[in-house]
């Protein structure tokens, strides 16, 4: 019995990996250029929101910079402040997470 089952089990196999419906290469041209068509549109958006919060990241980095430079000018030689220490961690992340966005992009 199982050696009769094989052999059907086998085209079976066969014809259901040669259709049509399966293949991706064999599709109704529309189908893919519609298909190529929202790929390159989900593209652009994710370009655009990468952009929008990389400008967004970067004017806090500015605002950031900005804070520490006067908080630096304010203090003398003998003088540290754990703000400026905490300001500068956060200076250091933000410029990584904006790498990583931009590296990420390609």
């Amino acid at each position: 019995m199982k050696t009769l089952l094989r052999p059907f089990l086998f085209v079976l196999l066969c014809l259901t990996a040669a259709s049509p419906l399966q293949r991706p290469d064999i599709q109704d041209p529309f189908e893919r250029e519609a298909r190529e068509k929202m790929e390159r549109d989900q593209k652009k958006a994710l370009n655009k929101e990468r952009q929008e919060s990389l400008k967004k990241d970067m004017a806090e980095l500015y605002k950031l910079a900005t804070e520490l430079k006067e908080s630096v000018d304010k203090t003398d030689e003998n003088v540290l402040s754990l703000q400026v220490v905490r300001k500068t961690e956060q200076i250091e992340k933000l410029a990584r997470d904006i790498r990583k966005k931009m590296k990420d992009a390609y």
